[in-house]
């Protein structure tokens, strides 16, 4: 037995063992998983649907692994990043690139292989181009947030070969709303002297409902433990320089509401602006407005249960800025996105859905670093699923075809691609809150533009990107085995996944010297030993991806103390021999939560190893220990109005922490010890 399986195996004999013996306890009322928060508060959910799935199918009735992060789990881990506020999910890291930037990262794969989502339709950013592009989807402004681990292609294109992540919100109002509801919050914190308010409101009137929401956060260049660059002793200390993040934006939407569905729409708008670390001291001046349809229809046609329509189309620009004031490179991105869900009546016990999704995007950048010429993508794609459920057992399958296109300006090559999905799984319920789930995909994804023609030096990475306008279509069979205890105060899931790519596209350094040390390039392109830029070439081969995830929690249904123990752990390599760069290490961590009666305490630790599995010319990151803490009060203020008094500590231990995921990582450490002081009214 491997090393891994033995630790997993260690890990669930630990976790089985009190499991046994507390499951003769009473039945308790059916919680979310992945919750570990105050019993009052949790009871008033007792069972989570994902929004991503366009059969409406509970979490513990999906044969996919899923995450569902919401109410105060979401408050305590918000961060400025998507990415950042995952970082602590099962499977889930972060590309970490500074306080303003960083991709969710889901079991090794990341960037294009991973579709970040906002109320079902992508982002419509450029975060997938490059690790210091943000994504703009605003945590502050979630309800809940959805991880679907593994392929989704099926449902969201090829760009979702790695997993979904999807960011739910209220903006555009599903149901009737009367009477004038909302939430403030406001924070403040040390490490960065971060200042933070959002609200939400929303009412309505008869069948009209309408939703306003605001954020505003500034934070200066935060806190470091010790010297940004340890190998050099002149490099800073004290404050990670240009690390600053400043941001502000607000959306409103209106629907119109039926007994029978709703149709509506809505418009938001953010301006960011944040410093990139580690470089040159440029900084990324970013702004984005989006305009967003939705509907649902019940019973729209004889045979038909559902329609669902979501529309989306932006206007993104962002401008790198040097730190003389002078823009460098302004990038451009113009893309709609729309989709259409129709799910049939039970058809002999068999329900399901098929729909069509269409995806454009015109790609520009100008400047000193327009790397990727401008491009013109657009994607297609129809899709079926289906699911029968008896008793025991839930059986679910389905199949995607889609067609990909890449048009580039300059006389470069231009691509299509045809590919396809198909993916089937098994849920055996074989007792009463178990069940066991069984996932098998084959999938297949079109190289992203920044594979394909990325040429040149890129000033926040610090890399000479090098494309390959000839790259293959990725294809990926993927193996899901899921075993979980769903309900009752005790419940526990162990994921076992494994993945195998032909033709998997990533980006490592050369030594086309045969120097024994990663080229490196001056401005001009040309092999430099002191060159400012790390030569990073995208090329294709065979790899293998396998791993696990375990989690064990305890939350009775009463006040009193709820715990949460987790691991999960990726390998990743070439199936020639050798590493793939930036997988994240193991993880353990640990979480403990007590109420009683308004006061309530949380305490996790994150232990994650030291990442000596690395790739050819990349280097050892050291592990680290990670301690945070929080201890809040409610405050009832009659009817459903309430303040909630928080204060939170990250990082207590004050330790260097480098993530190996990021490319920063050996001149960019995370903040190190910081208090936020914080208050959250809901009415």
């Amino acid at each position: 037995m491997s090393k891994p399986c033995f630790r997993l195996a260690r890990f669930a004999s630990a976790l089985l063992v009190p499991s046994m013996a507390l499951a003769q306890q009473s039945p308790q009322p059916d919680l979310p998983a992945e919750k570990l928060t105050p019993a009052p508060k949790v009871q008033k959910v007792e069972k989570i649907t994902v929004q991503a799935s366009p059969l409406d199918v509970p979490v513990t009735e999906m044969a996919q692994p899923v995450t569902v992060l919401g109410e105060d789990d979401l408050r305590r881990k918000r961060a400025a990043s998507i990415g950042d506020t995952l970082s602590q999910e099962l499977g889930v890291q972060s590309s970490y690139f500074g306080a303003g930037a960083g991709r969710p990262i889901i079991r090794g794969l990341d960037g294009p292989r991973i579709r970040v989502l906002e109320n079902g339709i992508g982002t419509l950013d450029v975060s997938t181009i490059s690790p210091d592009h943000m994504v703009t989807s605003e945590s502050l402004r979630a309800e809940q947030i959805e991880v679907l681990r593994g392929p989704a292609s099926l449902l969201y294109g090829s760009g979702a070969i790695g997993g979904v992540v999807n960011v739910v919100s209220n903006l555009i109002p599903k149901t009737r709303q009367s009477d004038l509801t909302g939430d403030v919050e406001l924070r403040g914190a040390t490490a960065n002297s971060e200042k933070t308010g959002a609200a939400n409101l929303a009412a309505g009137s008869g069948d009209l409902a309408w939703h306003v929401d605001g954020f505003s956060r500034k934070a200066a260049d935060y806190k470091i433990p010790g010297k940004a660059n340890r190998s050099d002793p002149d490099s800073a200390s004290g404050r990670l320089p240009n690390s600053f993040l400043s941001g502000q934006g607000g959306g409103a939407g209106a629907s119109w509401v039926t007994d029978h569905g709703y149709l509506g729409a809505g418009v938001q708008s953010s301006k960011n602006n944040y410093g990139i670390p580690g470089g040159e001291g440029s900084h990324i001046d970013l702004k984005q407005t989006r305009y967003d349809i939705s509907g649902e229809l019940a019973d729209p046609a004889p045979g038909f249960a559902r329609v669902k329509i979501r529309l989306g189309r932006n206007a993104y620009e962002n401008a790198e800025i040097k730190q003389s004031g002078a823009v460098a490179t302004t990038f451009k991105n113009q893309a709609s996105e729309g989709r259409i869900e129709l799910q049939h009546q039970p058809l002999y016990g068999v329900k399901g859905a098929f729909g069509m999704q269409y995806q454009k995007r015109d790609f520009s950048a100008l400047g000193e670093e327009a790397i990727i010429p401008k491009t013109q993508a657009q994607a297609t794609g129809v899709f079926l699923v289906e699911q029968k459920d008896w008793t025991q057992w839930i059986v679910s399958g389905g199949v995607r075809i889609e067609r990909e296109t890449r048009r580039p300006e300059g006389g470069l090559r231009a691509r299509d691609f045809n590919l396809s999905t198909v993916s089937g799984g098994v849920v055996w319920k074989f007792a009463p809150r178990y069940n066991f789930s069984v996932n098998l995909t084959q999938a297949q994804r079109a190289p992203g533009i920044e594979e394909l023609y990325s040429q040149g030096a890129h000033g926040a990475t610090a890399t000479f990107d090098i494309g390959d306008a000839g790259l293959s279509k990725e294809i990926s069979r993927n193996l899901d085995l899921t075993l979980r205890k769903t309900a009752g105060a005790i419940k526990w899931k162990i994921n076992l996944f494994a993945n195998r790519f032909k033709n998997y596209v990533y980006a490592s350094s050369v030594d086309a010297d045969g120097d024994g040390a990663p080229d490196r390039f001056d401005d001009a392109g040309s092999i430099a030993p002191d060159g400012e830029f790390l030569v990073q070439q995208f090329s294709q081969a065979s790899a293998r991806f396998h791993g696990y995830e375990a989690e064990w929690i305890y939350q009775p249904a009463a006040e009193g103390f709820g715990v949460r123990v987790f691991t999960d752990s990726v390998r990743a390599r070439l199936a020639s021999g050798g590493n793939l760069p930036r997988i994240s290490p193991t993880r353990y961590g640990a979480e403990l939560g007590y109420t009683q009666g308004a006061w309530s305490t949380h305490l996790s630790a994150l232990r994650v190893r030291k990442q000596d599995r690395v790739a050819e010319l990349e280097s050892v990151t050291p592990g680290y220990t990670r301690v945070d803490a929080e201890v809040s009060y409610l405050l009832r203020a009659g009817g459903t109005a309430s303040y909630l008094i928080f204060l939170q500590g990250t990082n207590l231990l004050d330790k260097d922490i480098r993530t190996h995921t990021s490319y920063l990582k050996d001149t960019t450490p995370q903040a190190g010890r910081s208090f936020t002081l914080g208050v959250r009214a809901q009415f």
